[in-house]
């Protein structure tokens, strides 16, 4: 079995490094509420006139991981290099999944979910620039993954089902969460929080997060990158902190029936 490649040189083990970090500290950041990340519900804004509206920053959020990673692959099929730049990697199948994953999100922000508050603008911008860091990361590491086909295949296909199941869960339980919001366009404080219901929210406070991993593994798998799965980790543990944060703001906002005390946060029965 062919072990997963690694970013080489000094600017490999730094991003490596970097990764390693991210892994090591999110859980802790998210699940303490005086370092989480201060987005959706949990933003905290004083002055209208620093922030968005919540719809406005999700697109600055998504928007440039898209563009990067459309333009990655665009300019690796049409073979043309940029100068001054990198040499653009080759297309891969990782790469398209992510290009799916940002493209997914945008029209989600767009058509399905509901919003009503405001975001600081600072939160959102910090957040772009590491999804497109991201985009951009995933499209270098699996456009110079070398496999024999047959190994290529079997993470192509592997990476694929996963991936599918993961959007597929993901894009139901947005559904579900976007049902439930009932939001009030003549009077923005005006808006009733609904315990979530159907799908996994019946085990855990964030299903839609758990199908999300799911997404990044099958890009991991696809990728046969070490950095990329270090990416997933990375997820892994920012979105675990986050459930956690869900879980207490949940049974902080429902009573017991609402929301059972000991509901899991992101993997049913276990977590």
């Amino acid at each position: 079995m062919d072990t997963p490649p690694i970013f080489p040189g000094f600017a490999g083990q730094a991003i490596t490094a970097i990764q390693i970090m991210v892994v090591a500290t999110s859980f802790s950041n998210e699940s303490n509420p005086k370092t989480r990340t201060q987005y959706s519900k949990f933003s905290q804004v004083a002055e209208k006139s620093s922030t968005w509206p919540s719809r406005l920053a999700m697109m600055v959020i998504y928007t440039p991981a898209f563009v990067a990673s459309t333009s990655i692959l665009a300019l690796g099929m049409l073979g043309i290099d940029c100068p001054g730049t990198p040499v653009i990697p080759q297309p891969s199948l990782a790469a398209c999944l992510c290009t799916v994953h940002f493209l997914k999100r945008c029209l989600e922000v767009l058509l399905l979910h509901k919003y009503s508050g405001r975001t600081d603008r600072g939160t959102p911008t910090t957040i772009s620039v590491y999804y497109t860091l991201v985009a951009v990361l995933i499209a270098y590491a699996a456009g110079r993954a070398d496999l024999d086909h047959e190994a290529a295949m079997t993470h192509m296909i592997v990476g694929t089902a996963i991936f599918s199941v993961g959007i597929a869960g993901n894009f139901y339980h947005h559904y579900l969460l976007a049902k439930l919001r009932d939001v009030t366009k003549e009077n923005n404080e005006n808006k009733k929080y609904v315990a979530p219901k159907g799908g996994l929210f019946s085990f855990v406070a964030c299903p839609h997060y758990l199908f999300e991993l799911l997404g990044w593994l099958g890009i991991a798998i696809a990728s046969h990158h070490l950095n990329v799965f270090l990416l997933c980790a990375g997820m892994t543990s920012y979105l675990a902190g986050r459930s956690v944060a869900q879980n207490d703001f949940n049974r902080r906002k429902f009573n017991s029936e609402e929301w059972p005390e000991d509901r899991k946060n992101l993997v049913p029965f276990i977590f």
